[in-house]
């Protein structure tokens, strides 16, 4: 960036300190407008059904574009201060703000869905459409889409490939794949904004790490969003950590996943960040059945509630057995083979239903401990997002060594 980058990230961590306490203070401000305007739920995993202020992921995204908004001109300050910029770095300024559009459409579409509850087909579509300010971004600024082939490859197709427009494609995935990938690893209290919170300190660390490397100034960048995010969504955490006062609602989901993808595919680091998601990786695979309605798959996948016991269990997809198409038969088969879904044959009367638990992590976790009180099965999956942080450390710094030279 233009300036020293000491002055500008400590400028930058005390706008998110600020931003914290705001965070902190405006949601329950807010809480009364928010039940008075119908934006409530109920927690499923509660004895009781009071109504909890939905769509909180809208306050810390606001906070968190403040900070920005206000934060603009700070790497840019020796050019407008000092004689000694020979050029304004446009370049790195549209950077800037073509990101916090993409992020700042997503807010608005998230908050969108979260009033209108839009379908799935239509969760798929909204990243899409917010990511193509980045795109543009990555377009005029970089436009370069040659990949280095690793090692195991190099033979087939040379030391590098250039993708093209698949190179473009692939971001946008991307996109649509952090947004979502968060919001499908839900439903219990504090885990999408806890796991937000360990990929973004991740990122951090990373960035920290790599400062004194050959892409010093992609690092600076992200770490220009990812402490206002952190510290925004650390304030968001305390108010939705178990039992929960607030949902973060999908506002939330596609706000972090959104904010991931702009400094993974901007600070080029887009693989080092995909093995930070690991855990949402792994759900995602699990989930792909449902997902793709091979297996019915109900609107809510979260565990149910036991109100003798206090703890939560597996829940369960009910379906007529003859429904299923021979794929779905087969991949039942076969993974109640590998044990790794419960699945109950003939659960009624005449033996005409099917049972097996809904294909998320939180349940397969479930599966592998036995029913457990929502806040340690929390903390569990939180451990996991930790976990997979450390084994991408692993990967990025030591197995790389088998694919690239490094």
């Amino acid at each position: 960036m233009a300036a020293a980058p000491a002055v500008p990230l400590l400028i930058n961590l005390g706008g998110s300190l600020l931003g914290f306490a705001a965070t902190l203070a405006l949601i329950p401000a807010f809480k009364d407008r928010f039940l008075a305007a119908r934006l409530f739920g109920e927690d499923l995993n509660k004895a009781s059904r009071r109504p909890i202020p939905e769509a909180q992921g809208v306050i810390s995204g606001a906070v968190f574009l403040i900070i920005l908004f206000c934060f603009i001109p700070v790497p840019f300050l020796r050019c407008f201060v000092e004689e000694q910029c020979a050029a304004f770095p446009h370049d790195e300024f549209v950077e800037l703000i073509g990101s916090l559009l993409a992020i700042c459409c997503m807010i608005f579409l998230g908050f969108a869905d979260d009033v209108l509850n839009l379908r799935w087909r239509h969760k798929l579509l909204l990243p899409t459409m917010a990511s193509l300010p980045l795109l543009m971004v990555y377009f005029t600024n970089f436009g370069n889409t040659t990949i280095v082939v690793p090692k195991p490859f190099r033979l087939l197709l040379g030391m590098h490939l250039d993708l093209g427009i698949l190179y473009y494609v692939y971001m946008g995935m991307l996109a649509v794949f952090c947004t979502n990938a968060i919001n499908i690893l839900a439903g219990i209290n504090g885990i999408e904004a806890g796991q937000s919170l360990v990929i973004a300190a991740s990122i951090i660390v990373f960035n920290m790490v790599e400062l004194n490397g050959d892409y010093r100034d992609d690092h600076i960048f992200s770490l220009y969003f990812m402490i206002p995010f952190f510290f925004t969504t650390l304030g968001l955490f305390y108010h939705n950590w178990y039992p929960s006062r607030v949902f973060v609602g999908d506002t939330f989901c596609y706000f972090a996943g959104m904010t991931f993808a702009v400094v993974g595919i901007l600070g080029h680091f887009s693989k080092t960040m995909l093995l930070f998601f690991i855990p949402q990786v792994l759900n995602f695979l699990y989930s792909l059945p449902q997902l793709f309605h091979v297996i019915p798959c109900p609107r809510h996948r979260l565990p149910r509630l036991n109100p003798c016991t206090g703890k939560l269990e597996m829940s369960y997809s009910k379906f007529k057995t003859k429904s299923l198409s021979a794929l779905g038969t087969n991949i039942l088969k076969a993974v109640k083979f590998l044990h790794i879904v419960d699945v109950r044959s003939g659960t009624d009367e005449d033996g005409e239903y099917t049972e097996c638990n809904n294909m998320t992590l939180i349940n397969f976790v479930i599966k592998l401990i036995g029913p457990t009180h929502e806040r340690n099965l929390t903390l569990l999956l939180l451990l996991i997002q930790v976990l997979g942080s450390t084994i991408a450390f692993s990967i990025r710094y030591q197995l790389v060594r088998l694919f690239y030279d490094v």
